[in-house]
Parts: structure tokens; C-alpha cells; sequence
């Protein structure tokens, strides 16, 4: 059997993570096994073993991939010649909140109050997403508002802590069913 290159194993790997969101999000963290995101992701028992030891080490990954697809877009905002300010920021950020995704986050929150891995993810996570709204408003401070870059990065932090504050209040608004869901 060949070899898979490591540009495919990383794109089996988003396959299976991709699915494991969508069953997490449709299932819970619980009761959502093995089987289930091997019939999501349409690959064998086998192929996903392949890539991960457990469901331990799929939710882990997942979490990360999350991470990763937020920071990729704060990242495009920040580098913008013309920056969104705070509301506008937050405004792109909440717009864009997947309900599926938003179910997902909110487990993993619950799961990293009792699991010390999960927990170092979910502080990570948190902690990587205020520093890009962090830089994001500061970029804005000094390309919009003239500020110095060294200002603009002290006066940027309690006002991106308090955006990041009100798109986890939306994420955990839009995870949870609405009227007549339950």
C-alpha cells in the first residue's frame, strides 16, 4: 500500500475533524463515537485510526482546527489596510459564527472545566483569540485613529477583552436551541 504524503495525511486529517464538528455539534462530545465520525467522514475504522489514537485525541485536534480557522480570518482583518473598528469587528466576527461550530465550543468549555488537556486548549484558545483582537484593534487604532503603535497596543487590550466577551456571549446565544428546539 503506498505511502500517504504528509499534504494528504493533513487533508484526511481536516476530513476527520470536520466531521467529528458536525457530529459533535448534531450528537454532544458523549454521545458521539468512533462509528459516527467514521460514517460522517466517509473514510474506514482504520483510516482513522491511522490518524488518531483515540476520540480523546479527535476532539483535541478539533478544538485546535477551530482555533486555527478564527485566527486565520482575525489574522486578514488585522493585516487590512483599512481596519474595522471594535463594533464592525465584532459585528464580522459573530456574523460568521457557525451554529454547528458554536454547539462544539461550547462543549468543549464544559469538557475543559474536568479534563486538564481540553482545559489547556480552551485557555490557549481564548488567550490566542484576545491577543488577534487585540492586535486587530490596535492596527485600527493607528491606522485609523493615529495612534503610536506602542499607545495603540496598551489602550487596544481591556476593549478587546470586552469585544472577545460579547462574541463568546454570542457564540453560547447561537449554541444554544432556540424557543421551542428543546
Amino acid at each position: 500500500m503506498p505511502r500517504l504524503t504528509d499534504a494528504r495525511k493533513e487533508l484526511r486529517r481536516a476530513q476527520i475533524t470536520e466531521a467529528a464538528v458536525r457530529c459533535f455539534g448534531r450528537n454532544g462530545l458523549e454521545r458521539t463515537s468512533i462509528t459516527d465520525i467514521t460514517a460522517e467522514s466517509g473514510l474506514s475504522t482504520g483510516s482513522i485510526y491511522a490518524h488518531f489514537r483515540n476520540k480523546a485525541e479527535i476532539v483535541q485536534a478539533t478544538a485546535r482546527a477551530t482555533l486555527a480557522q478564527r485566527a486565520e480570518v482575525l489574522g486578514e482583518y488585522a493585516r487590512d489596510d483599512n481596519p474595522p473598528d471594535p463594533d464592525e469587528l465584532l459585528a464580522r466576527m459573530t456574523s460568521v459564527i457557525d451554529p454547528v461550530e458554536a454547539r462544539f465550543g461550547v462543549q468543549i468549555w464544559g469538557e475543559a472545566t474536568t479534563n486538564p488537556a481540553i482545559g489547556a486548549i480552551v485557555v490557549d484558545m481564548i488567550d490566542r483569540l484576545r491577543a488577534m483582537v487585540r492586535d486587530c484593534v490596535a492596527s485600527w487604532l493607528v491606522k485609523a485613529e493615529g495612534h503610536e503603535p506602542a499607545e495603540a497596543r496598551e489602550k487596544a487590550a481591556p476593549i478587546a477583552h470586552r469585544v472577545l466577551a460579547l462574541y463568546l456571549a454570542e457564540l453560547l446565544r447561537i449554541a444554544l436551541p432556540g424557543e421551542g428546539e428543546l
